[in-house]
């Protein structure tokens, strides 16, 4: 009993190990970065019309990228946010651009005793056919005294025009009492067929919306629940408890019309795969035999929660956020879903703390908004120090040396055909990262197992 203790925490330790010695940390630069948050108010007059306003409750959420603008989300997590969906120019050079409320101020306005037109969203997604689907929760206040003021509701936009093409409300039926949607994903092949999948992490489950039909359904399986013994979280050393569940979904072509959707649940280490040729069919979707339809790929091993992802159609690499180690990982899904075969692509403990969203644009880029949520929810965030930031970089450059890059030979899924030797690339660690390098870190892990083993022995 003793020895199998040992080498429990042992592979712990060399999970941790492999993690941090396959990084980069120049691979993403800094492409905008607030203290605080504020607003391109239009005059004095539009500032009155927001009388509640506090700086200091506006933290960024969600981002998308289109051709022109950089779309954030500001969640109400507090009654201080002046607009819950906003934007800025992508050629915007000043260091933190204000920010501009979609698609208008009106837009988020409370009048009387009416709501506005958009409450309170986490995540949005711009399709291919210049359309900006919004996920808006309905709900407000979160943190203080929680409030669902709407149901949930699915806004879709043009972006030529800006105006609101549709409205759809999730069915009662289709949410709990406990639902969140905080997450989207959307499926856009044709544009008259198009489909959004909606997370929710609170039912848990997967709410399917059909543009075509005008409709969606409720699809549920196990693989959405959080699993408890994850739960534990600690970013840049707070620590807390978040049982959440359905969260990551990303989707690949598979060149038939449809895709693999790759998600996970925010409190797990696990990571699941689903056709979406089940997904969009009402019948079998949900339908209690489908449970088979649904695929484990593996684990992220100990410390691996992860929240957001996204996949890169060019390249077909999965990126993810890991929130505990304040890093973007990524993994070729031709390859067996195992630690050996992700890698780290950037972590940093200072511009990377908490990252909270990533998307890929069309130019082959990707982008990731940290926030440092958990110190805005558990502490106080320090406003003479940079809080948010988004930064960005080229898919391929920050691959590049990685066992996800194109240069390497693509790993055949067959267990057997997997090696057990992990490549060790050097890393690249910022003065300021926070993370010891790999002589620190052997002497630091050499030192733990001594202890270890004169514990149990």
């Amino acid at each position: 009993m003793k020895i199998r203790s040992i080498l429990y925490l042992s592979n712990i330790l060399l999970q941790c190990y492999l993690w941090i010695i396959v990084t980069a940390d120049d691979g993403l630069r800094v492409a905008f970065q607030w203290k605080q948050l504020d607003y391109e108010w239009p005059s004095n007059d539009t500032k009155l019309l927001f009388p509640g306003y506090k700086q200091e409750d506006n933290l960024p959420l969600g981002l998308e990228i289109t051709s022109t603008r950089i779309f954030v989300t500001v969640p109400r997590w507090r009654r201080g946010v002046v607009a819950s969906l906003n934007y800025f120019n992508i050629n915007d050079t000043r260091e933190s651009p204000t920010l501009i409320p979609y698609p208008s101020w009106e837009a988020h306005q409370y009048e009387g005793d009416s709501v506005p037109e958009i409450i309170s969203t986490f995540r949005i997604r711009a399709d291919r056919c210049d359309r900006l689907w919004v996920l808006d929760t309905g709900f407000t206040d979160i943190l203080d005294s929680p409030e669902q003021q709407a149901p949930p509701a699915l806004l879709i936009y043009d972006l030529k025009t800006d105006r609101l093409l549709r409205k759809f409300v999730v069915p009662e039926d289709q949410k709990t009492s406990d639902s969140l949607f905080a997450n989207i994903a959307v499926e856009d092949y044709s544009c008259e067929d198009t489909y959004a999948y909606l997370g929710d992490l609170g039912g848990p489950g997967l709410v399917v919306y059909s543009w075509r039909m005008g409709k969606s359904w409720l699809v549920k399986h196990h693989f959405f629940q959080p699993d408890p013994q994850v739960s534990k979280f600690n970013v840049s050393g707070i620590s807390f408890k978040w049982t959440d569940g359905l969260f990551g979904m990303s989707l690949a072509s598979t060149n038939d019309g449809y895709s693999t959707m790759y998600f996970h649940p925010l409190s797990s280490t696990m990571e699941y795969s689903v056709s979406t040729k089940l997904l969009r069919d009402p019948e079998q979707a949900t339908s209690a035999d489908n449970i088979q339809e649904f695929h484990a790929l593996g684990s992220r091993a100990h410390n691996g929660q992860s929240s957001v992802s996204f996949l890169d159609p060019e390249t077909g690499v999965l990126f993810y956020a890991l929130t505990n180690l304040n890093a973007i990982a990524c993994w070729k899904p031709q390859s067996m879903f195992s630690v050996q075969q992700q890698a780290l692509i950037y972590t940093n403990n200072i511009t990377m703390v908490f990252p909270n969203d990533l998307k890929i644009d069309q130019n082959g880029n990707i982008w990731v908004l940290s926030d440092r949520l958990p110190t805005f929810m558990y502490s106080h965030l320090d406003v003479e120090d940079y809080n948010f930031r988004i930064l960005t970089g080229s898919v391929k450059e920050v691959i590049k040396g990685t066992v996800c890059s194109m240069d390497l030979t693509s790993t055949a899924t067959s267990p057997s055909n997997i090696s057990t030797e992990v490549k060790i690339i050097p890393p690249q660690v910022s003065v300021n990262s926070g993370y010891v390098n790999n002589s620190q870190l052997i002497f630091i892990l050499t030192t733990v197992v001594s202890l270890l083993v004169r514990t149990f022995i």
